[in-house]
């Protein structure tokens, strides 16, 4: 049987009509497994740990929808996707910062 996919809204970039994954605000390995997630969009998903390493999310205060959209990196990264039509999937390239800290 084929997998259903789960389509709705991201709520990092407000796109509509996508398929959704969940994201844990504070990543499980540091805590997060029991608290909030939020539903993104896969190319949302990928740019959060394509720019950040799960200590920076947490070291940097980036756990909630709010904190995400208002860093600079990722605000400029949401002003272009929400141009991008649901059924274009962006390509996603790890920041030099996260890459030299795996």
């Amino acid at each position: 049987m084929a997998k259903l996919k789960h389509l709705g809204t991201c709520e990092l970039c407000g796109r509509e009509g996508l398929e959704t994954t969940k994201h844990h605000l504070t990543p499980k390995e540091l805590g997060g497994t029991f608290l909030p997630t939020a539903d993104l969009c896969i190319a949302c998903h990928k740019q959060i740990h394509a720019l950040y390493t799960n200590e920076q999310l947490v070291g940097q205060g980036l756990t909630t929808i709010e904190e995400l959209q208002c860093e600079e990196r990722m605000a400029s990264y949401l002003r272009w996707v929400r141009k991008q039509p649901p059924s274009r999937l962006p390509r996603v390239r790890k920041s030099q910062q996260v890459r030299g800290q795996r």
